[in-house]
């Protein structure tokens, strides 16, 4: 009796000693860079919304832990086989994942968003600065250029049968040819000048046509530049979508919503080069995750884009375990202390800014 008591003592021992081991041995994290949620300083040193929170999990555990940076695809996948006992980062919660491993109480709420161009400013100051823009006074110089040409070739013909209207000595005679081009192109046409050559004629024939042309091209230019600049704040939420140019990136939650939705849309091949094709004009807006863009956003500096307030698509992020994980009860009790701490806001606020 005494021998089977002390050998059942001993099994005791046995398995103690072995569950000790296993809770002194550091945990294996596995992380996978996702800014902000995950972002590699220039120290090398890991930091972000997620690896923060984590810092905090452990400590309350009492657990030490290794960092283990591994792809995306390879983040899944070992955890899944339970060669990494935590992964951290921005995993979304879905029931496929869950089939495949447990997920923590969720600590982080987001969606798909739309940011579009802040709108422009408004005001006399705003509509002086345009008009003084480079491109409006190229166009102006290059405009009375091609005027000065016209009205110099109208004068060699008209300086001498014409001396009247076109007469006197170069620059008041082509100025005089300049002021009728002027008003030829505008069709307004004062009739205080006209030429009686025929080669004048036949100057001023075509430069009315020619003219009629330019009025009319300058007119669709400025009235397709107005209806883009007006459908891009025209934007309002989802169902503004279906009329614009998006842009996202390949192989997302967000190309998926816009393929589904039959929204027109431009790939890229990560959110930074998204962003900027908005904020220069080559699409109307961007559909991403929300998170994400407000930290890209703020990189943006003079080119940050206007995040529009609603969400859709709703997701939530969690840490995941290996299923049957035996930490996975005091890490989620640990996840929902420290979120609901006002730290936790603190946190937040200094990787995506204020709301």
């Amino acid at each position: 009796m005494k021998t089977w008591s002390r050998l059942f003592a001993l099994v005791l021992l046995t398995l103690a000693a072995g569950q000790l081991s296993a809770q002194s041995e550091p945990l294996k994290v596995g992380i996978t860079p996702v800014p902000p949620f995950v972002v590699e300083a220039e120290s090398g040193e890991w930091e972000g919304i997620s690896v923060d929170l984590w810092r905090e999990v452990a400590d309350g555990i009492g657990r030490d832990y290794t960092l283990v940076p591994l792809s995306f695809r390879d983040l899944l996948a070992q955890v899944e086989s339970g060669d990494i006992d935590v992964a951290v980062g921005a995993l979304t919660m879905t029931a496929e994942r869950e089939v495949k491993f447990d997920f923590t109480h969720p600590f982080f709420q987001t969606g798909l968003s739309i940011a579009v161009p802040p709108a422009p400013e408004q005001g006399l100051w705003a509509s002086l600065r345009a008009l003084i823009s480079w491109q409006f006074v190229s166009v102006i110089i290059a405009l009375g250029a091609l005027l000065l040409g016209v009205g110099f070739v109208l004068w060699l013909f008209e300086r001498k049968r014409n001396p009247e209207q076109f007469g006197g000595d170069p620059i008041k005679g082509i100025g005089a040819s300049f002021w009728w081009a002027a008003v030829t192109m505008t069709t307004v046409g004062y009739g205080d000048k006209a030429p009686v050559s025929f080669a004048g004629r036949a100057v001023a024939l075509a430069w009315m046509f020619a003219g009629l042309i330019m009025v009319a091209s300058f007119t669709a230019a400025i009235t397709s530049s107005l209806t883009v600049s007006n459908l891009q704040h025209q934007i309002q939420g989802p169902e503004d979508l279906i009329s614009a140019n998006v842009a996202t990136i390949a192989g997302t939650a967000s190309e998926a919503y816009l393929r589904d939705e039959r929204i027109r849309h431009q790939l890229y091949p990560d959110l930074t080069a998204a962003m900027l094709s908005v904020a220069n004009g080559e699409t109307d807006a961007v559909v991403y995750d929300r998170a994400l863009m407000q930290y890209r956003n703020l990189q943006l500096g003079k080119k940050r884009l206007t995040l529009l307030p609603d969400i859709f698509q709703q997701q939530l992020y969690g840490f995941a375990l290996p299923a049957g994980s035996e930490i996975r009860g005091p890490v989620s009790e640990r996840v929902l202390a420290v979120t609901e701490t006002a730290s936790w806001e603190d946190t937040i606020r200094r990787y995506l800014g204020r709301k």
